[in-house]
């Protein structure tokens, strides 16, 4: 049996455009990835670059036109709506923005019991369950009772964090899930990424823009570019140095505490043209 969870093979997404006569517009063009189990890819790219819709296609919600996505043995691509649903507690989503992920008329209690309801979980097995995940994402046992306006930025992502989990997926995907906090959070819900998948083995498909994230967090990188892959490989030899022209511009477009370095590398980034 192979070692790789999920196995992308020669994936086309295309869109319709407006107006008679038009070609669809092509957003992902023959990509071709692996992730194996218990791993994190950390995939990168500008916006535009077609990363959130490879996410958004493993997940079933950007079509497939052509190729496949193959998780633990099937085809993705090719499931029904319901055979999907049946999926999604191997499956699941964090989204970026930890203030329109959650609802805001449900207690953290009755977003994190749906996933389990839906499931079939009985009321005290649940509410079990409840209480270790909040454990497991580092926030206060009373929070349960409380509203999603009630926590932080940092706080929401954990509740989404824990609500992924609830059901104990093989596959997460994190579509930018950090880019909305101030780094010093960024850090700690990063490492809290770490943890649990120490913890757990989930593996990561990690949506990022920026290099320096996916470097903390990646044990392999893909870069995106105009809905094609452009390099792939090793985390330290893709985000230190890499070898297409355009994650170099990625690279120096990275901000680095030191001035002069940060107008050396604007300097550089200006140098290269793809």
């Amino acid at each position: 049996m192979s070692e790789n969870l999920v196995e992308i093979k020669d994936l086309v997404t295309e869109f319709p455009m407006r107006g008679w006569g038009k070609a669809p517009f092509r957003a992902l063009q023959g990509i071709n990835l692996q992730l194996a189990k218990g791993e994190t890819l950390g995939l990168v790219g500008e916006s535009g670059s077609g990363k959130t819709t490879l996410g958004r296609a493993v997940l079933g919600l950007a079509p497939v036109t052509e190729g496949s996505i193959i998780f633990e043995g099937r085809n993705l691509a090719t499931m029904t709506r319901q055979q999907r649903r049946q999926m999604s507690d191997q499956l699941q989503v964090v989204f970026q923005d930890p203030y329109t992920s959650l609802n805001p008329a449900m207690s953290i209690e009755e977003i994190l019991a749906e996933p389990l309801r839906v499931r079939g979980t009985s009321r005290v097995d649940a509410n079990t369950r409840i209480a270790q995940l909040l454990d497991r994402v580092q926030l206060p046992a009373d929070s349960g009772q409380r509203l999603p306006r009630e926590f932080s930025g940092g706080q929401r992502q954990r509740v989404a964090i824990a609500r992924a989990l609830a059901l104990n997926p093989r596959l997460i995907v994190c579509d930018e899930p950090v880019s909305a906090l101030d780094l010093s959070t960024q850090a700690r819900i990063l490492d809290l990424f770490l943890e649990l998948q120490e913890d757990t083995g989930v593996a990561y498909l990690f949506i990022s823009h920026d290099l320096e994230v996916v470097r903390h967090i990646s044990h392999r990188v893909a870069v995106m570019y105009r809905g094609e892959i452009v390099e792939c490989g090793d985390a330290a030899q893709v985000t230190k140095n890499p070898e297409h022209p355009y994650t170099r511009r990625l690279l120096m477009a990275s901000p680095v505490p030191n001035p002069a370095e940060q107008k050396k590398r604007r300097e550089e980034r200006k140098a290269l043209s793809l």
